[in-house]
């Protein structure tokens, strides 16, 4: 692969929340720092000492989970590291997205450059090599409970750095991962002692997965202070409850800064000063309305939270056992993926409040009694057109999806490895179903900016406010203005893209 970004470089320091976005969607390469070989090798050679040692040590001269207790001898450790690779690759169901394959396999690689696992220098060599020449380890949708890592996809991840399973190289082609590494002119690692638990055993699949999640969900939350302040222009609403004065009596940040948004979204609006007036009775708005920056304010600060909780992860070392500076390979629980699992449920609730909200004010803007003058269901002519009456039905089906997707998966351990993994995550679940939830985020604003735009063209010959009349002219250079009815499904991915894009 031709890079032409500047590298993300690894070590004992912690990685950014925007080096993994460059990595996983950018395709940046990655290098080792200096201290991180230096690192790397001291951490090994402890384990190449206790490799010889009479005393047992987990991982690298006994087996694993409840297999723990029997002592593998030295002749065996290498098939012991292999098979465990081997048999824990036991994912099953569609493959995953390659943006969260790519971000799982560069935050392994992240551990092991820390100096806390005992691989080899040469192993992380070749998992950055992997990553830069594009080589997608084929990972299936099911296998990790949370616990002891993301088990399943990470084995698929460690697989291929063996030169076994299948990967999708640079292309997008499916492939084997032989074939992938001699292509690359990567030499597939022959496991050591340690090595097939090293890279596996973290929590580096949901924390991905997380990260993604956050930046995806900043972009989506400014477009829902944009379709909402459209809504309340065109519903004829009132921008007095966005003031900042009233918001600084309930001083949450991602609320004033929502509150803020519309207000500067809606201002120098033709529409909304048409009716500013003594004659206008419109004190109170309906809730989606008025308490719109109250829900995507909470809905900011639970990113917020998020954030906290994802820069924490990413400057940590997940490993078990794990090598301490000191020499000492100890046993832990620090692949328990319940903090990651908790905040990956968390974000599941304001997805599909945000969702909600939105749909009601959809709903408000076609219905002929809540409108204030538009034609029902937006329509050219009611009756014979419906306009957006069945768009608005695509949005409740998905907002009660979202419902459902925002159950908490981290509730719901059930016991594994003959009662020895005994409690588990299940955070693996809870970012897959959060993934899906941004996803039906994204439809639900795109369907209200298409609804919202339609009624500010009604609107006319009233001008909106430059910054929404902005976002109606970058949308009609892909969706026609309000007319007689049409096939709508291109039209909402289209606005999907739009809002995907970031042009909004």
């Amino acid at each position: 692969m031709v890079h032409m970004q500047q590298p993300v470089h690894l070590g004992p320091k912690p990685l950014t929340r925007e080096d993994v976005h460059a990595v996983a969607r950018g395709d940046a390469p990655v290098a080792l720092t200096d201290a991180a070989r230096e690192a790397v090798t001291t951490a090994r050679a402890h384990i190449e000492r206790l490799a010889t040692a009479e005393k047992p040590t987990y991982g690298v001269s006994t087996g694993f989970g409840a297999l723990a207790v029997r002592h593998i001898p030295p002749d065996r450790r290498a098939a012991l590291q292999q098979s465990l690779v081997r048999s824990h690759a036991a994912g099953a169901g569609p493959e995953v997205e390659r943006e969260v394959v790519r971000a799982l396999v560069l935050l392994r690689l992240k551990t092991l450059a820390s100096g806390h696992t005992g691989v080899r220098l040469e192993t992380a060599e070749a998992m950055a090599a992997m990553l830069n020449a594009g080589i997608t380890p084929v990972v299936h949708e099911f296998g990790s409970l949370g616990c002891s890592g993301d088990l399943a996809p990470l084995s698929a991840a460690a697989l291929a750095l063996t030169g076994e399973g299948y990967v999708r190289d640079a292309s997008g082609e499916l492939v084997t991962a032989a074939d992938a590494l001699k292509q690359a002119g990567i030499t597939p690692v022959k496991l050591a002692e340690k090595e097939g638990l090293a890279l596996i055993n973290g929590t580096d699949g949901m924390l991905g997965m997380l990260v993604l999640a956050i930046k995806d969900l900043h972009h989506l939350l400014d477009v829902a202070d944009l379709t909402a302040a459209m809504s309340v222009e065109a519903l004829l609403g009132t921008d007095r409850v966005f003031a900042a004065d009233l918001h600084a009596l309930r001083p949450h940040p991602g609320q004033g800064r929502s509150a803020r948004r519309m207000a500067e979204l809606l201002a120098g609006s033709e529409i909304m000063e048409s009716h500013r007036g003594p004659d206008c009775t419109r004190v109170q708005d309906a809730y989606s309305l008025r308490c719109s920056p109250q829900v995507h304010g909470a809905a900011r600060d639970t990113v917020a939270y998020a954030e906290t909780v994802a820069d924490r992860e990413l400057a940590s070392s997940i490993d078990n056992p794990v090598v301490l500076p000191d020499g000492r390979v100890e046993s832990n629980g620090n692949f328990h993926g319940a903090p990651v699992a908790y905040v990956l449920d968390f974000l599941a609730i304001p997805v599909a409040d945000v969702a909600s909200i939105a749909e009601r004010r959809t709903d408000r803007m076609l219905d002929v009694n809540r409108s204030h003058g538009l034609p029902p269901f937006l329509a050219d002519d009611p009756g014979v057109d419906s306009g957006h009456m069945i768009a608005q039905y695509t949005q409740a089906a998905i907002v009660s999806e979202l419902k459902r997707l925002a159950v908490p998966a981290s509730v719901d351990s059930i016991p594994s490895s003959a009662m020895q993994e005994d409690h588990v995550s299940m955070g693996w679940s809870a970012a897959r179903k959060l993934r899906k939830a941004v996803d039906g985020l994204r439809t639900v604003l795109a369907i209200e900016f298409l609804t919202a735009a339609r009624a500010l063209d009604l609107r006319a010959p009233l001008k909106p406010a430059p910054a929404t009349a902005a976002a109606v002219a970058k949308l009609r250079e892909v969706v026609p203005g309000p007319g007689p009815d049409r096939h709508l499904a291109p039209e909402i991915a289209a606005a999907e893209d739009l809002i995907r894009s970031g042009a909004l």
